[in-house]
């Protein structure tokens, strides 16, 4: 609650300031630009029953003036679209908008830039016929700016890519294949003049063959780009000729595939296999049914245009924790270089379904933390919630994601306040709990997932054995359609020599390393405490 309320205090005191400060009003002859999409189109109405909705709103272009207008009134003229769309507000609404039989009308006291004006749930009229169109034009009138205004053309019918479940298998030996049927149909009412297959897949999985027509780039997963020529009819279905297979890799684990097929840019030169010789051979397609059919532009459903496949390979990673002995005097600031690894061999996606991963610190007696990384918060001993960053007993810091042979570090700043002859405490690599961490099940060797952590030991440096034994947990072996998880976060630093291609197939794969940056956002959003971190 005390987190809460600091925030609703800045919130506050933010918007009081921003009330108070007439000088971010836009000066008198500001101009400002309406923004919406181009051209929507909507399914043709089935007859009987609801006809499906399509989405389209209206926004403020961030401007290069920085501020707002008062008392503008945007509005846009509805008499167009009779007989071809039937227009509704959308429920969840940012501004005061109101609709009537001819127009649309938003009365805003502060119109900011960059924000939702109107959005408007559309759907084809019940007698409109294929291929009509209408506009939908916004127009904003201000004493103190002036608008440019935007037009959204509707059209009624399109094509709709929808690509097949190819029924692939959810668990992989290393080094096992298996194919990948790419089948998918165009279920709109117009054609469209050439596609694209796009493949992608985390480091563990990947993509065998190699065509002409196809580009391979590793991100550091693969990703495959598969350029494919002719219309492709509304009604009819088509399979890929060639074969598409793929490979498990002897580093994967929890690892990931999708696969899509999209509209080609007809303009756009034919793609070509990137870092690599001509091999001779192009994927190609077959029509398997056909109806008759017309010609095409816009996706209808672009949401069913791809498929996604978690995928487990029946492999191991071995997650190790590194003895830390340090010593000082009483007053002396040391630091306390945590580090975890990755021994192998599979690296370790773990996806939103899969038990976390975490990298557990026990404090030796005597020390006081003054420096904690960005990553990591603050526990009691049992593993309840800390208020207090600095000084804690116990520093908990998730990592669910490692390449294999990855190292990552964490430092701390420590103040010695107490000479402990021998003062012991552990660094735990693996599942959280409350007592510590335990292997995975995936982790064959479970002596190494804790490293003890001592302060003027005895001897002078050596590091007696950790109290905690890990102890083997059960990881229910994941199914279904998650998103691959992050791999280390920003702060940790890499050694051995990572690898960025997938497996030794070739590369087609998903980028780990922004699903990272996404993981550590995350992470920086929701920090306890600012002061103190590293």
């Amino acid at each position: 609650m005390k987190k809460k309320l600091t925030l609703l205090a800045a919130c506050g005191l933010m918007a009081a300031g921003l009330a108070a400060a007439p000088a971010n009003a836009a000066d008198p002859g500001s101009a400002f630009t309406i923004i919406s999409p181009a051209q929507e189109v909507l399914p043709p109405h089935p007859g009987t029953g609801a006809a499906r909705k399509t989405s389209v709103a209206f926004r403020l272009k961030e401007s290069a003036s920085n501020g707002f207008v008062h008392e503008v009134t945007f509005s846009i003229d509805l008499s167009g679209l009779k007989g071809v769309a039937d227009v509704a507000l959308a429920k969840q609404q940012a501004g005061h908008c109101t609709l009537s039989a001819t127009a649309v009308t938003c009365k805003e006291n502060k119109a900011w830039y960059d924000t939702e004006i109107v959005a408007l749930e559309l759907t084809a009229a019940k007698d409109a016929k294929l291929g009509a169109t209408a506009d939908l034009t916004m127009t904003g009138t201000s004493a103190t700016a002036s608008y440019q205004s935007a037009t959204t053309r509707l059209k009624i019918g399109g094509a709709d890519l929808v690509m097949e479940d190819a029924g692939l298998k959810k668990e992989m030996v290393p080094g096992r294949t298996q194919a990948l049927p790419l089948v998918f149909s165009n279920k709109g009412t117009e054609a469209v003049p050439g596609v694209s297959l796009r493949l992608r897949s985390t480091r563990g999985i990947g993509f065998v063959e190699r065509y002409d027509n196809c580009t391979y780039s590793s991100v550091p997963g693969d990703y495959v780009t598969c350029a494919i020529e002719g219309e492709i009819k509304p009604g009819a279905t088509y399979e890929t000729v060639e074969p598409t297979t793929v490979k498990a890799g002897s580093n994967g684990l929890f690892e990931w595939l999708d696969y899509a097929v999209v509209e080609r840019d007809t303009g756009a030169k034919p793609a070509g296999t990137s870092g690599a010789s001509a091999t001779g051979k192009k994927l190609t397609i077959r029509e398997r049914a056909a109806k008759p059919s017309a010609r095409s532009v816009v996706e209808l459903n672009p949401a069913d245009n791809s498929r996604e496949l978690a995928i487990r390979v029946q492999n191991t990673a071995d997650l190790a924790a590194t003895p830390i002995s340090l010593k000082g005097k009483k007053g002396e600031k040391v630091k306390a270089d945590v580090k975890v690894r990755n021994n192998g061999p599979a690296g370790v996606n773990l996806r939103p379904e899969a038990d976390e991963v975490t990298v557990d610190i026990r404090v030796p007696a005597g020390a006081k933390v003054t420096r904690v990384p960005m990553e990591c918060n603050a526990s009691n001993p049992d593993g309840s919630y800390r208020s207090e960053l600095l000084g804690a007993p116990r520093y908990e810091c998730p990592l669910r994601g490692t390449y294999e042979n990855f190292e990552a570090s964490f430092v701390f700043d420590m103040t010695i306040e107490e000479v402990v002859q021998d003062a012991t405490g552990w660094v735990g690599y693996g599942l959280p709990g409350a007592k510590g961490v335990s292997a995975p099940a995936w982790d064959p060797k479970k002596d190494n997932n804790t490293a003890a952590f001592v302060i003027n030991a005895k001897d002078g440096g050596s590091t007696p054995t950790p109290t905690p034994t890990p102890t083997t947990t059960a990881t229910p072996a994941p199914t279904g359609s998650a998103t691959p998880s992050a791999t280390p976060s920003p702060s940790a630093t890499a050694s051995g020599g990572l690898a960025v291609t997938g497996s030794s197939a070739g590369p087609l794969m998903i980028g780990g390393a922004a699903l990272v940056a996404v993981g550590g956002a995350l992470v920086l959003a929701f920090r306890r405490r600012a002061a103190g971190r590293a």
